[in-house]
């Protein structure tokens, strides 16, 4: 299926690896001229090369010189994917104020920045996609990782406000919320927790044991960068003309609701 990116300039934030790499090489496939981001230039010029895309853009979107800095080499983008962020494993009594004050900067603020200095592009030019990488636990919180689940449900919220302020404007905003997906550093961590789990030891024994005990869902197993990626082309496509201020749920059924 051709989904109409060809002569579309996207830019996909943290894809100098996992779920930013896999969006980054499906959009450069279906003909998108894709911009990939990351804080090293080495890994990310790496990646570039390989999923043939022919533009990066270096910077720390924490801040403002860098995320200025990333708009620049960017040029004018068609498709904004906010994918880039990050959170440490910390409890309620871990999580200082300090660290849920670093955590939005870095999953909230750096997205707004990035809105901020391409979105008026796409207001002018009448077409355009914002695309956040939001998340299950936005809606439905657990206990463990309050200040990242915080900056997910903050992530969704910005979508939608900006879907209203982007009325009749030719410009999109929606979220894809991924449930747990299987990179590279998840599948290291559960197969060494495979053997004091008894989860068995192979990944075809390991892999639906650890998703009923830590993901419980529908499909019964961890989903794909690829998979996301692909619900991510979709709303950046022309095919997605008439989806703003949604959140397209890639969770197997995790979560467990009619909205």
């Amino acid at each position: 299926m051709d989904l109409n990116l060809t002569g579309r300039r996207a830019l996909v934030t943290g894809s100098s690896s996992g779920l930013g790499e896999a969006i980054a090489r499906l959009l450069a496939e279906e003909g998108a001229d894709v911009v990939v981001h990351g804080r090293d230039e080495a890994r990310t010029r790496a990646v570039a090369d390989k999923i043939g895309a022919k533009a990066v853009a270096i910077g720390d979107l924490a801040t403002d010189a860098g995320a200025a800095k990333v708009a620049k080499e960017s040029g004018d983008i068609d498709v904004l994917v906010n994918n880039a962020g990050a959170y440490q494993h910390l409890t309620w009594t871990e999580a200082t104020p300090e660290e849920w004050a670093r955590t939005y900067e870095v999953n909230v603020i750096s997205s707004v920045r990035m809105i901020r200095h391409l979105v008026p592009g796409m207001r002018e030019r009448g077409w355009g996609r914002v695309i956040q990488i939001g998340g299950g636990l936005s809606g439905q919180p657990m206990a463990l990782l309050p200040h990242y689940n915080a900056t997910l449900a903050a992530r969704h919220n910005l979508a939608v406000s900006l879907a209203r302020e982007l009325k009749d404007t030719g410009v999109t905003s929606n979220v894809v919320a991924p449930g747990a997906i299987l990179v590279d550093s998840v599948q290291k961590l559960l197969t060494d927790l495979a053997p004091e789990r008894g989860w068995g030891e192979t990944w075809e024994t390991i892999e639906p044991h650890a998703a009923q005990d830590f993901v419980p869902n529908d499909i019964g197993r961890f989903g794909r960068p690829e998979e996301i990626a692909g619900a991510v082309a979709y709303l950046a496509s022309p095919y997605g003309d008439y989806v703003s201020g949604a959140t397209l749920r890639v969770d197997g059924g995790t979560i467990r609701s009619v909205i």
